[in-house]
């Protein structure tokens, strides 16, 4: 790619920072486009700064500093050319999307206001504004609940319990975190935010938000059961932001399709993090997203056709730190509930509150979960990562999760 080659990149977040940084340390010049005004931040330490633990300014992303503050409405494929919403255009020769995800808003009555507005006391947790918002709402002995008992649920209701607040979490599954955690863990998951005095159920379906004078007072229960509220934190998901590739015309299904140069259906425009789709995976976690944005660096710096500029796929593994006087880790990756058939080492200490399982298929390890001491996660993901057969004695098996040595 030459150096006078026009690459314009849309969303500040972390995939579109991590490329204009890589393309301006090799030499390609980038426009960055973001629409937020705070500065470019690591959306992943959000729930810290609920808790108090950080300031805005301690999660901002090292952005490059040429950033161009706008709200994108438009792509013109064949003028080549991104349109804002100020009227002004910008050309591009490669257009990179990394318009990451919105958070999923549930279908309650009562949600929105007759202006299409969340109610007063009812926030999203997407953004920083949605997180300075919650901040300043929040105060000791204030009701909060908690819609969504996935990782976001459980961070934002840790947070808030951190702060002060009475936190319910309600969660619809029967567990909290049921797409990275067996039951086991999720225990363990659920018996930190108790002693953190959080009060969580599950198995619990959310169906009216209550609302008197335009602010949030209770959130109802599909069976009539009533939850006092003075907060409500709407952790229900994300989905992959896509408006600007489906009014263009891309090749959009959950995401927005791209091959192993991260290309969608238009050779001149790229797709990265939680906005892309590659070979039928939306992955909406930071690893993935990170190396994308790498490996697209290297393929625009160095031409399309480069050898060894390919992305092919993140084995991502799912780890929930949370420091502080009440701290907890937990780490899942692949595949955490056995098949008949397969071979599960368990280790569990109910006093420590840790708990170590992997899970073995035809002599490959296939997934493991670990809570409360992490010093083994590295070895292991490593061993399942490399996909390779273990030995059949399972000695050294035994020996990656117990060793606090393999990190």
């Amino acid at each position: 790619m030459t150096s006078n080659t026009r690459v314009v990149v849309i969303g500040a977040g972390l995939a579109g920072v991590r490329l204009a940084r890589r393309l301006g340390e090799l030499g390609t010049p980038v426009t960055l486009v973001g629409e937020e005004e705070h500065r470019p931040y690591n959306r992943v330490l959000l729930a810290e700064v609920l808790a108090g633990r950080y300031t805005p300014d301690v999660i901002a992303l090292p952005a490059p500093a040429a950033l161009t503050r706008a709200r994108v409405t438009g792509i013109d494929r064949g003028a080549r050319t991104v349109e804002c919403a100020d009227g002004s255009k910008i050309a591009y020769d490669t257009l990179v999307l990394a318009t990451g995800s919105n958070p999923v808003l549930p279908p309650l009555r009562g949600l929105f206001t007759a202006d299409h507005e969340l109610p007063k006391g009812v926030h999203a947790f997407r953004t920083m504004d949605d997180c300075l918002g919650l901040s300043e709402a929040v105060r000791p002995g204030v009701k909060a609940v908690v819609i969504g008992g996935g990782l976001l649920g459980v961070s934002a209701a840790r947070a808030l319990a951190q702060r002060g607040a009475q936190v319910v979490l309600a969660q619809q599954a029967e567990r909290l975190m049921e797409r990275q955690l067996d039951p086991s863990a999720s225990k363990l998951v659920r018996r930190h935010l108790g002693d953190l005095g959080v009060e969580v159920h599950t198995d619990l379906r959310v169906r009216d938000v209550r609302c008197v004078g335009g602010a949030v007072r209770s959130v109802e229960m599909a069976d009539g059961y009533a939850l006092d509220a003075e907060i409500v934190v709407l952790a229900c998901g994300v989905h992959p932001r896509v408006g600007l590739a489906q009014t263009a015309g891309l090749d959009v299904r959950k995401g927005i399709v791209v091959d192993d140069e991260l290309r969608t259906s238009d050779p001149h425009i790229h797709a990265i993090g939680d906005c892309a789709q590659h070979d039928g995976t939306v992955y909406g976690l930071a690893t993935p997203a990170l190396e994308q944005a790498d490996a697209l660096a290297e393929l625009l710096a160095s031409g399309s056709g480069s050898k060894g500029a390919r992305y092919t796929g993140t084995r991502a593994l799912t780890r929930l730190t949370l420091p502080g006087q009440a701290a907890f880790d937990l780490a899942a990756f692949g595949e955490t509930e056995a098949l008949p058939g397969d071979d599960v080492v368990q280790l569990a200490d109910a006093t420590r509150g840790t708990y170590r399982k992997v899970v073995v298929r035809d002599d490959r390890l296939v997934g493991g979960v670990l809570v409360g001491e992490l010093g083994t996660v590295g070895a292991l993901a490593r061993a399942w990562e490399g996909a390779e057969p273990l030995p059949s004695d399972g000695g050294p098996l035994l020996h990656l999760l117990t060793n606090d040595g393999g990190s």
